[in-house]
């Protein structure tokens, strides 16, 4: 009974992890509530504002995330093309088109900001870790779910300001100019991560070695940009029209399109007669989008927009559900091996 009161159980992250929801998810509703409080703090202005620190910080983490890139192991996992395709296809195309069918159909102007949001979910390229980490635990392709993630980050760095650019044409961001966008991207993005992969081979084994403090780093990183992006929005009433009602559908639509993805890479897995790892991976990498490059790339490609904070509300409602979602189906998986290996008891 003692171990029970003070062990782990009475944690509360526990609690929340066992639903999917880790402590950063918690740390960002935090933040938004911070923002909410305090908006003066992320909208300050100077050469030590937050707003200067998260730009640096941007650089930061591309930097690292190419540090742990390894050329000679993404070139050695090319062969299962079909498998890296479907991903790729399902990341950067599939997503972008399901969200540019309900375009029409959206005549409020606040409810198309909210769209405008989950259209740059929809362009975004899939997580890193916590997609291996539940291809690890559902037993499916794990090099290839590595390679895939990897190579989504750098995919969206050209894809998804693109697929940006094309869009956007609302009088709210009439200042997009793709060209400043990609002068920002190689500064800021594209230098960064290339001096990462130049410095691999000599500080590779670093990075490893440091990769959950340097993870800390990238969290807190994102930390500031969430809370100054929520800041300029709740500064300037962005979120006034913003019902309770508006959430719930918002919710509703960002799970219907979870499970189509899901359901239409399952269907292509199928038709192509993929083994089941090579599935595993495919819906798990395909149907999964990255907070950490979403809010990255929503500091370049909206720095100083008043509706930054709205932009970012469809990912991190996205990026909660999915974790959750994918972690439930994950175990599943696994329990369903375990039980179809173990012998049945002979009496």
């Amino acid at each position: 009974m003692k171990e029970r009161i003070t062990g782990t159980r009475l944690n509360p992250l526990n609690f929340f992890k066992r639903f999917g929801v880790d402590g950063f998810i918690i740390a960002l509703l935090l933040m938004i509530l911070f923002a909410y409080w305090w908006p003066e703090g992320g909208t300050g202005t100077g050469p030590f504002s937050l707003s200067k620190l998260a730009n640096y910080g941007v650089s930061l983490i591309f930097f690292f995330y190419g540090l742990k890139l390894n050329r000679e192991k993404l070139r050695s996992d090319l062969s299962n093309w079909r498998l890296h395709l479907l991903i790729q296809a399902s990341t950067f195309i599939l997503f972008p088109i399901i969200l540019i069918l309900f375009r029409g159909l959206i005549h409020d102007e606040y409810l198309q900001l909210l769209w405008l949001g989950s259209f740059f979910l929809a362009s975004l390229p899939s997580t890193v870790s916590s997609s291996v980490v539940m291809v690890s635990i559902a037993e499916g392709n794990i090099p290839a779910a590595i390679f895939n993630a990897s190579i989504s980050s750098l995919i969206g760095v050209l894809v998804t300001p693109l697929w940006m650019g094309l869009i956007v044409t609302t009088s709210a961001m009439e200042s997009f100019d793709l060209s400043h966008v990609y002068s920002k991207l190689i500064l800021q993005v594209i230098i960064p991560v290339l001096l990462g992969i130049f410095l691999n081979r000599r500080w590779g084994h670093f990075a490893a070695k440091h990769n959950q403090t340097l993870r800390y780093v990238d969290q807190s990183i994102i930390l500031i940009i969430v809370y100054t992006a929520f800041s300029e929005s709740f500064e300037k009433k962005m979120f006034n029209n913003l019902s309770g009602l508006n959430l719930i559908l918002l919710g509703i639509f960002l799970l219907s399109l979870f499970a189509a993805i899901y359901y239409l890479i399952n269907f292509v897995c199928t038709l192509l007669k993929f083994r089941e790892e090579d599935r595993i991976t495919a819906v798990f990498c395909g149907s999964k989008k990255s907070l950490v490059h979403g809010t990255v790339m929503a500091s370049v490609l909206f720095a100083n927009s008043t509706i930054a904070g709205i932009l970012l509300l469809p990912l991190m409602l996205y990026h909660a559900m999915q974790l959750i979602i994918v972690s439930f189906i994950a175990k599943r998986l696994a329990e369903r091996k375990l039980r179809s290996t173990v012998p049945p008891s002979t009496h």
